[in-house]
């Protein structure tokens, strides 16, 4: 392939090339026959065809779907208006390869994805669970868990979404701006708001129920037993008082297993303990993303 003829320059351009797409860079057995130059003058050559096969506009109005694209039988070049590192991840993305060995920034896959929807390009189809942009933009949900969330919801990519807030247990709803509230908008924001209610809710419901009372012995009649039932009242009420979405099971179990000093039947300690491994493995098992169960 000859040096691409970029529009308004008289002769040939002597630019930097991408170094995934290069001129011997095929599809199959077809050579790339279109040039992108980015706004930094980096040039990525490319196949037309995959380009109109993903868009649904032309990559924004860029490209003719039907007409050849030939300039003084060198390779026609189109000059985009992102930066190498954007266009990068867009290219990727089409040819749904990783980028994630190149370290992109949150906010430069942030506006890729938004250059991706301008090309047309139905994110839904290129954000699965098994694809390059999926893997991208979850690999900044332990960092950016509430960005991810709300980049994911902009643009409906639910098993991004979820994957995402997995890790927002931890997030005040307070500190949510009315910025990030109207990218993710309402559906995805009831959703998190849900998630996060619908735990605490839980968390309550399981705490309603209190250890079994043991058979009366000797020393732990039915005057004593009531011990173990203030014991958990107390320990339910502390945990209530600041619950918050995130309780890890250890938590819990401390928390619960502190009030044990008020106990003096061996009896109740055991029927406490036995509530205890339930409640942690009912709790374990509350929901802890945003898909819906239905």
């Amino acid at each position: 392939m000859e040096q691409p003829h970029l529009p308004g320059v008289g002769g040939p351009v002597i630019a930097p090339v991408s170094t995934t797409f290069q001129p011997t860079a095929m599809m199959g057995i077809t050579l790339p026959d279109i040039v992108l130059a980015s706004t930094d003058n980096v040039l990525f050559y490319v196949h037309r065809t995959r380009l109109i096969a993903v868009s649904a506009n032309g990559f924004n109005h860029l490209i003719p779907f039907y007409l050849p694209l030939k300039v003084d039988d060198r390779a026609p070049s189109i000059l985009v208006s992102e930066r190498a590192e954007v266009l990068n991840i867009v290219l990727h993305t089409i040819y749904d390869i990783s980028s994630t060995q190149f370290l992109p920034s949150f906010e430069t896959v942030s506006e890729a994805t938004n250059v991706l929807a301008r090309y047309g390009v139905d994110l839904k189809l290129h954000a699965g669970p098994s694809q390059s942009l999926h893997s991208l933009i979850s690999s900044f949900a332990p960092y950016r868990p509430i960005d991810t969330f709300a980049l994911a919801a902009s643009h409906n990519l639910e098993d991004v979404a979820v994957a995402s807030s997995a890790h927002l247990l931890a997030y005040r709803l307070s500190t949510l701006t009315d910025e990030l509230a109207e990218r993710m908008g309402s559906i995805y924001l009831k959703r998190l708001v849900f998630l996060h209610l619908g735990r605490i809710e839980a968390l309550k419901a399981l705490l309603l129920t209190p250890p079994h009372r043991h058979q009366v012995v000797p020393d732990c009649n039915e005057e004593v037993q009531p011990a173990l039932m203030r014991a958990w009242a107390l320990a339910s009420a502390h945990l209530l008082w600041d619950a918050r979405p995130n309780l890890s099971t250890h938590l819990l179990q401390a928390t619960l297993l502190f009030f044990e000093k008020d106990i003096k039947c061996e009896l109740c300690k055991a029927c406490l303990h036995e509530r205890i491994t339930v409640l942690m493995r009912e709790w374990a098992a509350v929901k802890v993303c945003t898909r819906w169960s239905g």
